[in-house]
């Protein structure tokens, strides 16, 4: 089977101005990723409410699973049983699995399902959505979980993380991190900066005893993730001792995740800090960002790739991107509109169907309106991102980046 060296990346162009911003290639072991991309997420080997195949004919060039749903459900043992998690959902291309990290937050403090992206002026170490109970707790060594399926307890640690993983096979894999929240004291980032550190090094040393006892099973890259919230420093620093770590057979990691929660206003300062101090030969993947002006931002900072669930999230729930921002297509004025999402649009759903069906749809609480709607804006995020890659390689970002963004505005006017 594959070897590290099915793994690599290659910059194709690179934007001017000593911007980080470049256009490459990935290349794995299921597929080249023409970079930048946009990674659609599919929680539990699955982009809720739509095919795999047809996230295939959205042009979707890869997608990620999540190691602690997979864990819990069906089993990491049943997925490495079928193939790994290409075939066991039937796709063909390149996968991502995160490492379990985003739950240490999301079940262990806030109980959401997005990062905060806003500063906040109380800091705490002890935080805790309000009338939720905690799920998840925190020590040097990892993290007990009490599944938030049938409350049983389960333990992981980067050794477990990396073994959960290996076994879902995808091509690329998370090392296991903290999580932490604008919330936390600068203290308590310095303290799981450290923590997320030696876990690093733990990863690795695993992943390279299981890529040893695993040859039957094609190469899987391993990406470290970057912490250190809104501080300049630990992100720099972060980045710094990530990219010197180094396994006990000599591995480095194969790329990055900037991860962690941070500042809207600041998120194009923190990508590039981090850029600055990583090494240029190797990808950078952006953890759940989806939104126009982010990707925009993300990927002149140095962002090759990037997931996030909102597309397929706020579809569900009515809400439909467009050139001219975002709409809910639930509300009375489209009851009677005729006209698909977006006529300039070449998913099937602008191809076969109305503003008013999809309405219907939803007032009618059928299951298909979900199904048409994330269709629409999965090929709208994949699209954007496609065109963005062109405009790096054509040397007009910029052009582009003030014309789209110029259109985008959060919302569509009232006729």
């Amino acid at each position: 089977m594959s070897t590290p060296e099915a793994f690599s990346f290659a910059i194709n162009n690179r934007l001017d101005g000593g911007r980080h911003g470049r256009a490459g290639v990935i290349n794995t072991p299921h597929g080249a990723i023409a970079t930048p991309a946009f990674i659609p997420v599919g929680t539990k080997a699955s982009v809720k409410a739509v095919l795999p195949e047809t996230m295939k004919e959205l042009g979707a060039q890869a997608l990620l699973a999540n190691a602690y749903h997979l864990y819990l459900q069906p089993g990491s043992d049943i997925v490495d049983e079928a193939g790994g998690l290409g075939k066991f959902m039937n796709w063909s291309g390149p996968t991502f699995t995160d490492s379990g990290g985003f739950q240490v937050m999301s079940l262990g403090v806030g109980f959401k399902k997005v990062l905060a992206m806003e500063a906040v002026d109380v800091r705490s170490d002890d935080v805790i959505a309000k009338g939720k109970e905690r799920l998840a707790t925190v020590d040097d060594e990892g993290v007990t979980f009490r599944s938030h399926l049938d409350g049983s307890t389960h333990r992981f640690t980067p050794e477990v993380s990396m073994g959960i993983q290996h076994r879902l096979g995808a091509d690329i894999m998370f090392a296991f991190d903290e999580l932490t929240t604008l919330l936390n004291t600068r203290g308590y980032q310095e303290k799981s900066l450290q923590r997320t550190h030696e876990w690093a090094q733990r990863c690795i040393d695993e992943h390279e005893r299981q890529s040893a006892a695993r040859t039957h099973r094609p190469y899987q890259a391993l990406f470290a993730v970057i912490q250190g919230a809104q501080y300049e420093d630990l992100r720099r620093k972060a980045s710094r001792e990530l990219e010197s770590i180094r396994g006990s057979a000599g591995t480095s990691f194969d790329g990055y995740g900037i991860g962690g929660a941070l500042e809207k206003h600041n998120l194009g300062a923190i990508v590039g800090w981090c850029s600055d101090e990583l090494p240029e030969d190797k990808p950078r993947h952006m953890l759940g960002i989806s939104e126009p002006e982010d990707i925009f931002t993300a990927v002149e900072n140095g962002a090759d790739t990037f997931d996030c669930v909102n597309p397929s999230r706020v579809a569900r729930n009515a809400a439909i991107y467009v050139a001219e921002g975002r709409f809910n297509i639930n509300t009375a004025r489209f009851r009677r509109d005729f006209t698909p999402i977006d006529d300039t649009c070449d998913c099937y759903t602008c191809a076969h169907y109305t503003r008013a069906y999809i309405h219907h749809l939803f007032k009618a609480k059928e299951m298909v309106a979900s199904t048409l709607c994330t269709i629409h804006n999965e090929r709208y995020t994949i699209r954007l991102v496609d065109r963005i890659r062109a405009s790096i390689e054509g040397d007009y970002f910029d052009d582009y980046k003030a014309e789209t963004l110029g259109r985008w505005k959060g919302r569509i006017a009232t006729p």
